[in-house]
């Protein structure tokens, strides 16, 4: 709203004129209220990192743990939780998936409408009859994708995820430095969060609510 200053002569005749001054008040509380109830509502207060609108994490092109090529479109409708990782990992990884498999689960009907994506970090070690077993560990419905070392930096470049070798105590063996955090993307397939590991069931449970529910 632009506000134009008015001249000292049109202050006076307001002030001269208390029965409009009232009438004006009242009108400005009367639109007040009127905006006020024809605002949409608020907007999620979500408790991951809010990133709509990012320009980035918008496609994904692998194929999975049984050979079939995937895209993002093959999950509109769902809300859609992307970590990117490997199965050989100790701790983040594993603790990311049961957590994800776990808030599904207590979502009852509503976790019909969630999709875990694993993306393989490590396809080198990470073989298809070992993301198939690896799945299944957490939740049948867990989709692994695995692609080519190009693919797959190709595919942590569009969402913005660090990953390295990292050498191990004896020849030829190897960890993997990695972003530990997961991107969720809504029934659009339109990146929405970012979770940071160890946020917990309680908050991505609540992210996940706040995302499936009716807009």
């Amino acid at each position: 709203m632009n506000i134009k200053s008015a001249s000292p002569d049109a202050g006076i005749a307001w002030f001269k004129r208390p029965a409009a001054l009232c009438a004006a008040v009242l009108l400005a509380a009367g639109i007040a209220a009127c905006d006020k109830a024809a605002a949409p509502s608020a907007a999620p207060q979500f408790r991951g990192i809010d990133i709509t609108g990012a320009e980035y994490a918008r496609s994904l092109s692998l194929p999975d743990q049984y050979g079939k090529p995937r895209t993002l479109a093959d999950f509109k409708g769902k809300v859609v939780v992307v970590f990117f990782g490997y199965t050989q990992c100790p701790d983040v990884c594993p603790t990311t998936m049961v957590e994800l498999a776990q808030v599904k689960k207590g979502l009852g009907a509503d976790g019909e409408r969630v999709q875990g994506l694993f993306v393989s970090i490590d396809p080198e070690r990470d073989t298809p009859e070992i993301l198939k077993a690896y799945m299944a560990s957490f939740d049948p419905s867990f989709v692994a994708l695995r692609g080519t070392p190009e693919q797959t930096l190709a595919a942590a470049k569009e969402f913005k995820v660090f990953f390295a070798k990292v050498p191990g105590k004896t020849e030829g063996s190897y960890t993997m430095d990695h972003t530990a955090g997961s991107y969720i993307l809504d029934g659009n397939g339109k990146v929405r969060l970012f979770e940071r590991y160890g946020g917990g069931v309680e908050a991505l449970t609540a992210d996940l609510k706040a995302l499936l529910a009716p807009a």
